[in-house]
């Protein structure tokens, strides 16, 4: 038989095994057409009755088709044995009809593929070793069942193979995301890089201020030098830590700091005033992000001791002021769009940049959803 092109030999044959799979789930279906069939060639009288029973059980037969669990299983299967990557079905999103739709096509189109493999194995392919045989089988011999039976059996590998191809080109297609999911991936993608900048990055401006500090009084002052290394190092922890709560957001939405967990935050440099009520979690934690954040910006933007205010007036209300720095107090970066993005989610806002001598950043977070 000719070596077959359409890719190496293991790739062929698991492919094979998936359509061979289709196969066996178009069995039941199989079956019961082959009995509807049945019932109309014993009597045809009764082919109204047979074609309304024929109409239920291939409306039943159909529910599988549009079922997430169906889907789930066939995204596994071409994952395995098809060699595609497809992102699995996010859990928390609903599946829209448009991809309830292409599941039910492809599963269709998987079922189709199945019973032609069947066939090319169960019939192609026998007549083909029988043709090797001289044609004996069949009560009539002769040098052209030689001949034929490469032909049938390289036209059965090439089929196999062929349909295994187009399995694997047609998946992508109609067991990938749709559009508004490759949306709703793009913007948790963007909410967890959100959760890192504002985690890791407050730790690691800390950290580059401590040791600025360190290295210009490290000969004059020893004491306070050891005293920032020490700061240094218990931040580094902490940002160990920030970051194992950030990686929790892939597994679970509720997980991450909340403003309980403030004293996280707050130095010997921060002069904290809190009067809060119980707060909605998402608010909670999207507040100790922009606290977080805006403390990030105080250092990076200003200079000197920082002043932090966070009262419940109705709406949560969060400001963080210090003296402006020396430097460029433009409020560019990402983390500043972060924190707007944030109050945008909920409703709110947030405003950052000089006021007069001063640096300040203002949120402003509904408690209640509008």
């Amino acid at each position: 038989m000719p070596a077959i092109r359409t890719g190496r030999a293991d790739a062929v044959m698991r492919r094979a095994v998936f359509l061979l799979l289709g196969a066996v789930l178009a069995l039941p279906y199989t079956i019961a057409a082959g009995f509807v069939a049945h019932l109309v060639a014993a009597d045809p009288r009764h082919w109204p009755r047979v074609a309304f029973a024929a109409l239920v059980i291939g409306g039943l037969a159909l529910v599988p088709a549009f079922l997430s669990g169906t889907r789930e299983l066939e995204i596994t299967a071409a994952r395995a044995l098809l060699g595609v990557g497809l992102p699995g079905h996010d859990r928390g999103h609903r599946m829209e009809r448009e991809t309830r739709l292409r599941s039910a096509l492809w599963f269709g189109l998987h079922l189709v593929s199945g019973v032609l493999v069947g066939a090319v194995l169960l019939i192609v392919v026998p007549v083909g070793l029988i043709a090797l045989t001289g044609g004996e089988a069949f009560g009539r011999g002769g040098w052209w069942w030689l001949a034929a039976a490469p032909v049938i059996l390289a036209g059965a590998g090439y089929a196999v193979a062929g349909l295994g191809s187009l399995a694997a080109t047609m998946a992508p297609i109609l067991l990938g995301p749709s559009a508004s999911e490759r949306e709703h991936h793009l913007a948790e993608r963007n909410r967890l890089a959100r959760e890192l900048h504002d985690s890791i990055g407050h730790a690691l401006t800390a950290m580059t201020l401590q040791a600025g500090a360190a290295r210009a009084v490290f000969d004059s002052d020893p004491e306070f030098a050891r005293q920032a290394l020490t700061a240094i190092e218990e931040t580094g922890r902490a940002a160990a830590g920030e970051l194992d709560a950030v990686l929790g957001l892939l597994r679970d939405e509720a997980t991450g700091p909340t403003l309980t967990d403030l004293d996280q935050l707050l130095t010997g440099a921060v002069q904290a005033s809190v009067t809060v009520g119980e707060l909605p979690v998402a608010v909670s934690r999207e507040a100790y992000r922009i606290v977080q954040e805006s403390l990030t910006n105080a250092a990076r933007h200003g200079t000197g001791p920082v002043t932090l205010r966070i009262r419940q007036e109705g709406d949560l209300m969060i400001t963080v002021t210090n003296r402006r720095g020396a430097g460029d107090a433009r409020p560019g970066g990402h983390g500043i769009a972060g924190m707007r993005e944030r109050a945008r989610l909920l409703g709110g806002r947030v405003t950052a940049g000089p006021d007069g001598e001063n640096w300040r950043v203002t949120a402003r977070l509904p408690v209640r959803a509008r």
